[in-house]
């Protein structure tokens, strides 16, 4: 039997929700019987989750670009008209990519900002936009990851924005408790996702190895030498969610097989 985390009837605004994780994290809300605000500029993606999570728990399909802020104003009055609160927010959007420094690219410091702008700003502005609806012990969760505790060449501009969130949420922290909102962050290690995997096969061609052996080499470095699915960090989730976490606010979790202990 699942664990019920009293998350019935609760308001789950989650973005990035037609990715990997936000499948995952979709489907383990919908089943605590929350109903769900789906962002993600995907809108053909996101209709298909949508369709999938139905039958399980009330799912609102909310395509927008985060980069834009009228898109996210006309999405926070979406969210205002339709369900009247949020209760948690999970800012999941994001991108992966690597930025070496190296590069001579016209583009590659354009790149290097619109990752930023993805991972950390977006973020800033779509909280920024629902503070009039977010309710009294709401909980603010995003994602960060092990390589916001960590660097890895290559990946500046991915492991500074993901440093960033660590940062952002722990001054949000202080900035939201007045409004009793608690801020937190989670940062998962390898997942299986789409994203993740091309950076593993990027990381592998660097070294002249093969994925497979490159896979190999980071499982051994973990505690438990197993990569992570998108439903193992899950919980994590529903734990800050709901009210047991009730202590926790300006923490970033770590998920990570034990491959970072922090």
């Amino acid at each position: 039997m699942k664990a019920r985390y009293g998350l019935e009837g609760r308001i789950v605004v989650l973005t990035g929700a037609a990715g990997g994780i936000g499948r995952a994290l979709a489907a383990a809300f919908a089943e605590q019987g929350a109903t769900l605000v789906l962002v993600d500029r995907d809108a053909a993606a996101l209709d298909r989750e949508t369709l999938a999570l139905q039958a399980t728990s009330p799912v609102h399909a909310m395509p927008c670009d985060l980069s834009s802020d009228a898109d996210v104003a006309r999405l926070a009055a979406n969210i205002g008209s339709t369900v009247g609160r949020v209760d948690v927010l999970v800012n999941n959007a994001g991108v992966e990519y690597p930025t070496p420094l190296a590069d001579e690219s016209a583009s590659a410091m354009t790149r290097w900002a619109a990752l930023l702008d993805n991972n950390v700003v977006s973020m800033a502005r779509l909280t920024r936009a629902l503070l009039p609806l977010l309710s009294t012990g709401a909980s603010v969760i995003n994602q960060s990851s092990i390589w916001g505790h960590t660097g890895v060449a290559d990946f500046s501009a991915y492991s500074a924005s993901k440093h960033a969130v660590i940062g952002l949420t722990r001054s949000l922290a202080f900035e939201l408790a007045p409004r009793g909102v608690r801020v937190n962050a989670v940062c998962p290690g390898w997942i299986r996702t789409a994203a993740a995997m091309r950076s593993l096969e990027t990381m592998a061609g660097q070294r002249g190895i093969d994925t497979a052996t490159m896979e190999r080499g980071i499982v051994a470095g973990q505690a438990v030498p197993r990569m992570l699915e998108p439903i193992d960090i899950a919980g994590v989730f529903l734990f800050l969610a709901c009210a047991d976490s009730a202590a926790l606010t300006g923490q970033s979790i770590v998920a990570s097989h034990g491959e970072v202990m922090h």
